[in-house]
């Protein structure tokens, strides 16, 4: 039985079996006794994300009152929901972050901190997930950027935009949507956004890769 610790783009925690490239954690919210989580969906402004692979350690996941270990499909998926890179385990991708978030934004530096705050504004509507009007044509945001819209049918699902195509997330990855998207609105917080405007490169699942992907990001975010 899967533990409930898989993120959607949505910012919801759900349970699935599919594992992914990323982990990561917004405090401790679970009970170690049960492995189960509690009513509250974060306990810290700072959404952090996190690669699988660090130094060798291992953690029995949701055994402990540590922090409460959360796994997203890709970098991206993890943007959308509202977090950004660790200092701690992924420092070069954090200041890679950090630096593009400055300069998106129209800052000179920002700390940790300053990211935190804004986009916990950015993030949350309340308790639920807060959705953005679109910056610019669809067609025009940043690869990684990722949107909520609807397709052929009434079914809102959220979608990764990649060399100005919209391709479906899934647990499983991405595939090409061919129907336009309609009524879409912006997942992925906007400070974010101009991130990745101003240079930042997510990490992808496997899925999406093509020849433009040849060339690994600049940065060491690859779990």
């Amino acid at each position: 039985m899967p533990l409930q610790n898989r993120v959607t783009p949505f910012g919801e925690i759900v349970a699935v079996a599919a594992r992914g490239l990323f982990t990561g954690n917004r405090g401790i919210i679970h009970d170690p006794a049960t492995r189960t989580l509690l009513k509250r969906r974060w306990s810290s402004p700072a959404w952090i994300t996190c690669t699988c692979d660090f130094r060798g350690r291992r953690r029995d996941v949701m055994a402990t009152r540590s922090w409460t270990e959360l796994f997203f499909l890709d970098e991206a998926t993890a943007l959308a929901a509202g977090h950004r890179p660790c200092y701690y385990c992924r420092r070069t991708d954090a200041n890679a972050f950090a630096a593009a978030w400055a300069k998106g934004n129209g800052l000179e530096r920002v700390t940790a901190a300053a990211i935190d705050a804004a986009l916990h504004r950015e993030r949350l509507d309340g308790r639920a997930k807060r959705l953005h009007p679109l910056p610019c044509p669809i067609e025009d945001l940043p690869d990684g950027a990722m949107v909520q819209a609807i397709t052929d049918d009434t079914t809102a699902a959220s979608h990764l935009m990649r060399q100005g195509r919209a391709l479906a997330w899934s647990f499983a990855g991405y595939r090409a949507v061919d129907a336009p998207l309609r009524n879409a609105r912006l997942l992925t917080p906007p400070s974010t956004v101009r991130a990745l405007q101003a240079g930042y490169r997510p990490v992808f699942h496997a899925s999406i890769l093509g020849p433009a992907d040849a060339e690994p990001p600049i940065h060491s975010g690859r779990a």
